[in-house]
């Protein structure tokens, strides 16, 4: 067995990748065709028409192409919550969800709750109490927030932990949150109140 020393090893092997590399394109593989579909979403109310690649999921969609950036990517794995939305009234991972899966359905994201340049009754308790520290996960906890809040307008606090337990805080902000939502529960019971 012959020895074979560093300098000739390194020599050798880059005359290999300079061939490797020399083969002319003509002789590569084409690259590959992606599927694209036409999907319609409502989202935030309006309808949109988008052309998506079927691999794209619907954190690019609302972020990339209708340019809906508060809806953040944390993880991109569906653990942290932060690119939490509303996909027909549920909360949903939107990094977890192929766009051509909300073809036909309606997706409320963080812009779709202030209305007429006035925040959300929920919005303004996360204010109140200071809730968002950094910020980034607010968005998500905000919308699985009014997940909860659509279906349960009054919850305890133990439902309120419950169903934010899907969103990671990196600040750990978790009880500033859960006051939040409360407060906004007992704003909504106070305008109740006011409206009967």
């Amino acid at each position: 067995m012959s020895k074979i020393s560093r300098r000739e090893f390194v020599e050798t092997t880059g005359a290999g990748l300079v061939v490797a590399t020399g083969v002319p394109l003509s002789a590569q593989q084409a690259p590959p065709v992606v599927p694209r579909t036409t999907i319609k979403l409502t989202v935030n109310g309006a309808e949109h028409r988008v052309e998506v690649e079927d691999r794209w999921t619907l954190v690019e969609v609302l972020r990339d192409h209708l340019l809906l950036t508060g809806t953040k990517i944390g993880c991109d794995r569906g653990e942290c919550g932060a690119c939490t939305v509303l996909l027909d009234g549920k909360p949903v991972y939107s990094c977890s969800q192929l766009a051509v899966w909300a073809d036909g359905r309606s997706i409320q994201t963080v812009e779709g709750l202030a209305k007429n340049d006035k925040l959300h009754p929920l919005q303004e308790a996360f204010i109140a109490h200071d809730g968002p520290q950094c910020g980034y996960c607010t968005s998500g906890q905000l919308m699985s927030a009014k997940a909860l809040l659509d279906r349960n307008p009054h919850p305890t606090r133990e439902e309120v932990q419950a169903a934010m337990t899907g969103n990671i805080c990196r600040c750990s902000n978790y009880n500033r949150y859960v006051e939040s939502v409360l407060a906004a529960s007992a704003g909504t019971q106070n305008t109740a109140r006011r409206q009967a």
